[in-house]
């Protein structure tokens, strides 16, 4: 498994744009192939910022399955305008263990 974690720091003002957007790219990775889970935390210190929590089987998925899709363009068109900067992405590779 792969944890993607992107932190986005928003232009003040527009929050309500950018989770109008979040609330649209939900949808679109549920339903990527691969997606185990979609989480948004909001920064209780700094408003403007958002973590997103994207759990994925495998690496490839988050490459080749959805990113050139029109909903995915959408998306993109509609929440990159909010951003303050582009966002921080890192990648973990998660591991289970038998206890």
């Amino acid at each position: 498994m792969i944890l993607e974690i992107a932190q986005i720091d928003v232009k003040p003002g527009l929050e309500a744009e950018f989770e109008a957007g979040i609330a649209k790219a939900s949808a679109i990775f549920k339903a990527a192939k691969g997606c185990r889970s979609f989480a948004v935390r909001r920064s209780i210190e700094k408003p403007q910022r958002y973590r997103l929590h994207i759990e994925w089987e495998t690496l490839e998925n988050h490459t080749v399955d959805f990113t050139g899709s029109q909903a995915w363009k959408d998306y993109r068109a509609m929440v990159s305008p909010c951003f303050e900067a582009p966002p921080s992405v890192e990648h973990t590779e998660l591991t289970l263990q038998a206890f």
